[in-house]
């Protein structure tokens, strides 16, 4: 599941992402590999170990310390911007569908914000409804759709980078992949490292894959997690990188405005090009939907979880018609693990460290209490500061999750000792 969620339709957007933000040879290939072992150690070392022995979802688990009330808001957030998130995984997915029809399509490009066509519009809508019905199916059918794609879809992956370094007529990635001369990267090493490391920050940091590993028989089944760091968000991103740099160099595309991925996979490996971004992204919107639909579920306890799925799901497909969510991911990811990836700090700290500072394990259920203050104030304060950071002085917002994660676990601690209940009481 991890190798197929993560070598994914969005991986030949990100790829030349860095490409158009003036991301260096050097920093792709060391920054991504210090940046997704962080992200590894954090789902090896913190997700897997508290969902092997709780064998809780996020939601359920998030309502014994914030309560029922305050775990629907979250919920609400969390499903909305996974149904994002997927919704950007159909779009690619679209852009590849598009490619056999020519003309009649317009693909989007990165400067694309609105829906390209009313063909564009049914084709949108098309795939999402598909990939909607796999995730219906539920979690062993999601995780087998990855087992049966991801070892073909990497190979895909590979033979693009290298089809490209063939006609470009050099293997040297530090010659190929360099910012113009006289320009002003966007982003360096450390943006490289930051963005690796948080743009799964919801799942690990933010506690969203307990959902996944509690079905996990033991705390190391978290290294699966490098399954997909290393040949999606490795591999496959600097492959992917290679597309936009050869259409820049041999078709004189600008770099800023970039290209949509289907026709670049097209001109590269042809027809099983095609097929692999719509697999790809098939195979990371259905476990996405996956997770919205179960927070769906959450704020309706009595909802079937089909009909959670089923909700996600439209949402997701809705969303996909416009290409904002695409073309914009590396600012979105940021924003998104900014505000879903803090509350995992407060599951952190009642699972690891709350006996040893003095604070009760799962408040809401000693209490009573359908709404804990506490949760709320430590969640919102650092997300609050952070989003401010990034709108006012244009922070990059991939550098915003760990700060705020980290924040709200000091101030969930602060704040128990403050106004929560003493563990002699409670």
């Amino acid at each position: 599941m991890y190798a197929g969620e993560h070598t994914a339709g969005t991986e030949f957007m990100i790829g030349p992402l860095f490409v158009a933000w003036g991301a260096s040879a050097f920093d792709l290939i060391f920054g991504l590999l210090l940046g997704n072992l962080m992200a590894v150690l954090c789902w090896r070392y913190l997700t897997a170990q508290i969902a092997t022995q709780k064998r809780l979802t996020l939601y359920f688990q998030l309502e014994k310390i914030t309560g029922r009330h305050l775990v629907t808001v979250y919920n609400l957030f969390n499903g909305i911007l996974f149904c994002f998130l997927a919704g950007a995984m159909v779009t690619v997915s679209a852009t590849a569908i598009g490619v056999p029809f020519g003309d009649s399509i317009r693909m989007p490009s990165f400067s694309d914000m609105m829906p390209t066509g009313v063909v564009w519009v049914i084709t949108c809508l098309a795939i999402g409804a598909a990939m909607t019905l796999v995730a219906i199916r539920g979690y062993g059918f999601v995780a087998r759709m990855g087992q049966l794609s991801a070892p073909w879809m990497f190979l895909v992956f590979v033979a693009c980078g290298v089809v490209v370094m063939a006609k470009l007529g050099s293997t040297n990635l530090f010659e190929l992949i360099r910012p113009p001369a006289g320009s002003t990267p966007k982003i360096g090493f450390w943006g490289i490292v930051a963005f690796s490391w948080f743009c799964n920050s919801a799942m690990h940091l933010g506690m969203s894959d307990l959902s996944v590993l509690r079905f996990a028989r033991k705390p190391s089944s978290g290294w699966a997690s490098a399954a997909g760091m290393y040949l999606g968000h490795y591999v496959a991103w600097i492959c992917a990188a290679l597309l936009l740099v050869y259409w820049v160099r041999e078709k004189g595309v600008d770099p800023t405005k970039g290209a949509a991925p289907g026709p670049m996979v097209w001109d590269a490996v042809g027809w099983a090009g095609l097929i692999c971004v719509v697999i790809a992204g098939w195979t990371t919107a259905n476990p996405t939907i996956y997770r919205a639909g179960l927070a769906f579920q959450g704020m309706f306890p009595r909802m079937a979880r089909t009909t959670g799925t089923l909700l996600a799901g439209a949402v997701c497909t809705v969303a996909s018609i416009f290409p904002a969510f695409a073309m914009k991911l590396l600012d979105f990811v940021g924003i998104y693990g900014t505000i879903l990836a803090p509350i995992g700090a407060v599951i952190v700290v009642d699972h690891f460290l709350a006996d040893k500072v003095g604070i009760v394990r799962e408040p809401a259920v000693r209490r009573g209490t359908g709404f804990n203050v506490v949760v709320l104030l430590a969640w919102v304060i650092p997300v609050g500061v952070g989003l401010f950071f990034q709108q006012k002085y244009d922070f990059p917002a991939f550098f915003l999750p760990l700060p705020c994660w980290a924040a709200c676990g000091v101030l969930y601690i602060a704040l128990s000792k403050l106004m929560g209940p003493k563990p002699a009481t409670a």
